[in-house]
């Protein structure tokens, strides 16, 4: 295997050790280059755009960044595409990343495979699932495409983008509605859904979206690569694959524009898009959804037509069954209703069933839902679910058992399991002691919303987001977990990156959110830092959180820091003096 060594310049060296690689300096090239994008596309200087573009498409340090992120972070990183390739090891990683690099033969994009996921509405969503080699190439060209695009696109603009999440478009539409700061006066709501945008993006279009980039030939061999299901192929005439790592990119760029095209116009303050217009629309767009806010009915249908002709020169169209047009008070009580309507279905379904069976799947529900929606204004609606699951637990247990008086019920699967809370009414086991968290235990935390149009890639705004990562609400773990968090600012003290890699691209919705996150926190790994074989302990002051895979890289390290005298990282060599 003829593989090289990693440094920090683009040319060949010595064979490559995969865990010796200094990652935070290899992330902080990479940060700094697409810096340089940004500000160059900001300076309008479009020559030294494409040359930066070309310099990070040849970098090495994208290159390792790029395997990394697909092959050990990424959640699908166990998923193979039709040549059934992945690279799970240190050493197919590192063959993966020079195979990348030094390769000088035109590139040649696989099909991609199709598989389907179910949906919350009991439907299948498709999804395209490239070969390891072209995620990996896709997340590099990604590198040397976004941030051009990131200095364009629309302040209101908020699914899949660097630090940019689903919170942040709650919280604007909140805003927008409530009156945060002056009289509410959109009132009207246009809530529209397109119909398989990903999959009918015109690629005529979209390529002229992308103008002169450099990379723009790999672009179009991954839309035309066509799709391989139950063993046949198929052309792709148009869409992008969702599930490509360079996908919800492009889909973004063709729907760039789009608050133009709704009328939407902004006051500009310091030579920066601040405030909407009076008497203009606001529209908040995540990926393919978005709702356009309007003074009233009449404005919210011409708005729907508007945007209906401009979506047709892409290839796109609305979905008629989710698109309505309806006033705040109407639709206010959507999503309380979606998961009373869960719950009770859940609860029904498990008719016969015993305690555990409806603590294991309701615990997850209840959990995912109340951290997605613990940054709005919940209390009152947590403290209604709350009533609600009472009930419908209440009468599973009369069910359960119907020849038992209320009190024998009540005495049985109700109680004050929870010895913190004064609170006799929780649902649990007598046996086992395990019990049902409740809505309205979880902490409100209200989201600070990212400030206009700004974006990580901005060199200008760095003390900026340094804060915000700082400030932003902990996500949900236990005690311990938090504590050791807290403590390390939030940062893995092995490689010097957040601990939860990849929170810009939250999911948007909660049963994907909760999936996801419980996925980012096995990701996590609690390091003595001394070994409970010399002695340590499970004490807080011996522990730091660390990703896994740097643990795993530390505990690889041993025996060469024990033979070569290597020393710890310094952060770690901190908490250690810190116990």
């Amino acid at each position: 295997m003829n593989v090289r060594h990693a440094t920090n310049v683009n040319g060949p060296q010595d064979d490559l050790d995969w865990h010796s690689i200094n990652w935070a300096e290899e992330e902080e090239n990479v940060r700094r280059l697409r810096q340089r994008i940004f500000k160059a596309v900001q300076e309008n200087d479009w020559k030294k755009v494409r040359n930066l573009q070309k310099l990070m498409l040849r970098s090495r340090s994208n290159t390792l960044v790029s395997v990394r992120r697909v092959t050990q972070q990424s959640t699908g990183r166990k998923t193979a595409g039709v040549d059934g390739e992945r690279a799970l090891t240190p050493q197919r990683r590192a063959w993966l990343a020079t195979d990348l690099q030094d390769s000088s033969q035109p590139w040649r994009s696989r099909p991609v495979k199709r598989v389907y996921i179910p949906k919350s509405n009991g439907k299948q969503r498709p999804l395209g699932i490239p070969v390891i080699r072209d995620r990996a190439m896709q997340a590099r060209v990604k590198n040397a495409l976004e941030p051009e695009w990131e200095a364009r696109f629309e302040m209101r603009s908020y699914g899949f983008r660097p630090g940019r999440g689903c919170h942040d478009a709650i919280q604007s539409i909140f805003n927008t509605l409530s009156g945060v700061g002056y009289e509410p006066k959109r009132q009207w709501v246009l809530d529209a859904d397109l119909s398989a945008a990903f999959d009918k993006i015109d690629h005529a279009h979209l390529m002229r979206m992308i103008g002169e980039f450099p990379a723009r030939g790999l672009i179009v061999k991954w839309l035309k690569a066509g799709v391989i299901e139950n063993r046949r192929f198929s052309p792709t005439e148009e869409g992008a694959p969702q599930g490509g790592v360079i996908s919800p990119l492009l889909l973004n760029v063709a729907l760039h524009g789009m608050e133009e095209a709704a009328g939407c116009l902004y006051r500009t303050v310091k030579g920066r898009k601040s405030y909407s217009v009076a008497g203009t629309p606001v529209l908040v767009r995540y990926a393919d959804d978005f709702v356009a806010m309007c003074h009233s009915k009449e404005e919210a249908a011409k708005v729907r037509d508007e945007l209906e002709e401009w979506l047709k020169l892409r290839g796109l169209s609305f979905n008629a069954e989710k698109t309505r047009i309806v006033h705040v008070a109407d639709g206010s009580k959507a999503a309380q209703g979606k998961i009373r309507k869960r719950l009770s279905g859940e609860v029904r379904g498990l008719r016969g069933a015993n305690t555990e069976a409806i603590l294991r799947r309701l615990a997850p529900i209840v959990r995912g839902w109340s951290a997605y929606y613990r940054n709005a204004v919940s209390s009152e609606v947590f403290a209604a679910l709350d009533t609600h699951t009472w009930r419908i637990l209440y009468k599973w247990a009369k069910h359960s058992h119907p020849k038992k008086s209320k009190n024998w019920v009540v005495t049985r699967h109700f109680g004050r399991f929870d010895k913190t809370r004064n609170d006799k009414w929780v649902f649990g086991n007598r046996v086992s002691g395990a019990y049902l968290p409740k809505f309205g235990w979880t902490k409100i935390i209200r989201h600070q919303m990212v400030r206009g149009a700004a974006s990580p890639d901005d060199p200008a705004l760095r003390d900026y987001w340094a804060k915000r990562r700082r400030t932003k609400a902990p996500p949900p773990m236990d005690r311990t977990g938090l504590s050791l968090a807290w403590r390390q600012k939030g940062v893995c003290p092995m490689c010097g990156e957040a601990l939860i890699t990849g929170a810009e691209f939250e999911p948007d919705n909660p049963r994907e959110w909760i999936e996801w996150f419980d996925a980012m926190k096995r990701r996590l790994h609690r390091h003595h830092l001394i070994y409970q074989r010399d002695g340590g302990s499970n004490a807080r002051s011996n522990l730091c959180l660390v990703h896994s895979e740097c643990h795993s890289q530390h505990h690889t390290n041993d025996g060469k820091r024990n033979s070569q005298n290597v020393q710890l990282p310094a952060s770690v060599a901190c908490l250690s003096r810190m116990r």
